[in-house]
């Protein structure tokens, strides 16, 4: 005979299942991401229509968490930390989503670039996303555990990219400068690296939400110092 579950357990079910699904969503930015600076690095046209594309899927599956939230919100009666929890998945959910529109933004990069050669080996572009996708999975790691410290450790990480984000600005400076005629592929590569930049920032507010979970006290992490302020 199977055991009913009490409606504790059956809402502690709802929010583990949550949970998963919210790092399925971030597997796919994950992977959306690294596709589409592979498919720039080589120019490859119809990979790049494929990242392009699976954003309506990363999209689909944002609605889809957003729509369970608001259901178990509906039917629960979820504690203050629970109902903090809700709220910060609804939240996290829109920043993964939006992290799939600046990967979306690199493939298109890719298509508008055409069979245009790059003004350089596209290499720093490459190291920019593993460092962020590698975040990202560390802040989807702690947020699930709810893991405060390890949440306010990774954003130190972003001073990596933001970096290698200013190294590229620089060289594609001196290009523009030698060459005019380089200067729209240049703004091509320099939009990619901000794009990657800014999911790397994003990362960061995944984090500060972990740290809303456990602390009930909304505060912005320091990229600069990794201190904690409160806003």
């Amino acid at each position: 005979m199977m055991k009913t579950l009490t409606p504790r357990e059956t809402f502690d079910r709802q929010l583990a299942e949550l949970k998963d699904q919210l790092l399925v969503l971030g597997s796919m930015v994950e992977q959306m991401t690294l596709d589409a600076v592979d498919a720039l690095k080589r120019r490859d046209i119809e990979a790049a229509r494929n990242a392009y594309a699976y954003d309506q899927q990363i999209n689909a599956k944002r609605f889809e968490i957003e729509s369970t939230c608001i259901t178990i919100i509906a039917t629960q009666q979820p504690l203050a930390r629970d109902l903090r929890l809700l709220a910060s998945v609804l939240e996290v959910a829109t920043e993964l989503e939006r992290m799939g529109d600046y990967a979306k933004g690199v493939a298109r990069i890719c298509l508008l670039m055409k069979d245009n050669p790059p003004i350089k080996p596209i290499t720093d572009l490459p190291r920019m996303a593993e460092i962020t996708t590698d975040m990202l999975r560390r802040a989807l790691g702690a947020f699930v555990a709810g893991d405060a410290e390890q949440a306010a450790q990774i954003p130190q990480d972003d001073d990596a990219v933001d970096d290698l984000y200013n190294q590229i600005n620089r060289v594609l400076l001196t290009y523009m400068m030698a060459d005019p005629a380089t200067i729209d592929r240049a703004n091509y590569l320099t939009w990619a690296a901000h794009n990657l930049e800014r999911m790397a920032d994003r990362v960061t507010n995944i984090c500060e939400r972990t740290i809303y979970i456990v602390t009930g006290e909304m505060k912005e992490l320091d990229r600069s110092d990794d201190e904690i302020s409160k806003t």
